[in-house]
């Protein structure tokens, strides 16, 4: 028996590892009730090969015009994007699944919007673990979040606050901690790294009192990231270790974690909060 919701339209903005992953995925039709129609990139022919591979070729939009053939979007672009993606399929009452988390910070009226018009803003747990648990005991009270990522030093390279304070990342040699602060700050600092910091915070007790330890490691080889939490509910800790994907800023289970959510999107049953 077939299910009698209707197929959603699916775009993606951004063709990089993570947004190369979800198409494949959708083209295969991996992804039950969903089909991929429309695609943005900041240079489409760089990816003309890839998208001619595909079954189905999407669409190539900008990713301002991304709304006219799709219900919902995957924003998977360069940060400063974000609004251009989201804001329109928003603010006509579709959905955006978010993926630079970090550059909501700087566009928090997009949830009004959303509000407004029956729209709607999706943060997947992407390269962290435990947001459900997170998410539970912000019911109640948290009372600290801390952070502590660990990922090999290319994995900073172009980091804006690694530039503007003229860190060498040639010269690390052992651990070295690049900064300690809110989620808030490591976001605008390390806008391509710290977007699982931004949605811990968002999950949690916010990116104020969401407290993130960043450390560029040339003795690991996989970016790391444990959060320890005490709520009034309960006191835990979590740890991931991610396999970079070709984009070392990126790990592998980013992706996965889009493809994860949305399957649960027309599922018969749900796992996790």
């Amino acid at each position: 028996m077939t299910s009698s919701r209707p197929v959603q339209r699916v775009a993606i903005a951004g063709l990089g590892a993570i947004g190369k992953a979800i198409a494949r995925e959708l083209d295969r039709g991996g992804i039950d009730g969903m089909v991929l129609t429309a695609v943005a990139s900041a240079d489409p022919a760089k990816h003309r090969g890839f998208l001619q591979s595909l079954h189905t070729p999407p669409r190539v939009r900008t990713a301002e015009r991304l709304w006219e053939d799709a219900d919902l979007v995957i924003e998977a672009a360069p940060s400063r994007l974000l609004r251009a993606i989201v804001e329109p399929f928003v603010s006509r009452g579709k959905s955006a699944i978010v993926l630079s988390a970090a550059a909501l910070l700087d566009a928090a009226d997009l949830i009004d919007i959303a509000k407004a018009h029956g729209g709607q803003i999706i943060v997947p747990t992407g390269a962290l673990i435990g947001l459900d648990a997170v998410s539970a005991a912000a019911v109640g009270t948290i009372h600290s979040v801390r952070m502590i990522t660990r990922k090999p030093v290319d994995g900073f390279r172009g980091a804006p606050f690694v530039t503007d304070n003229g860190i060498d990342l040639d010269r690390v040699d052992a651990p070295l901690k690049l900064f300690e602060g809110t989620a808030r700050e490591a976001g605008k600092g390390f806008p391509a790294n710290l977007n699982v910091a931004v949605a811990l915070s968002l999950a949690g007790i916010g990116p104020d009192r969401t407290i993130v330890e960043i450390w560029a490691d040339p003795g690991v080889t996989r970016n790391t990231h444990r959060i320890e939490v005490d709520a009034d509910s309960a006191r835990f800790s979590m740890t991931i270790e991610n396999v970079p994907s070709e984009n070392p800023k990126t790990g592998i289970i980013t992706a996965l974690s889009a493809i994860a959510l949305l399957r649960k999107t027309n599922a018969a049953m749900r796992i996790g909060t």
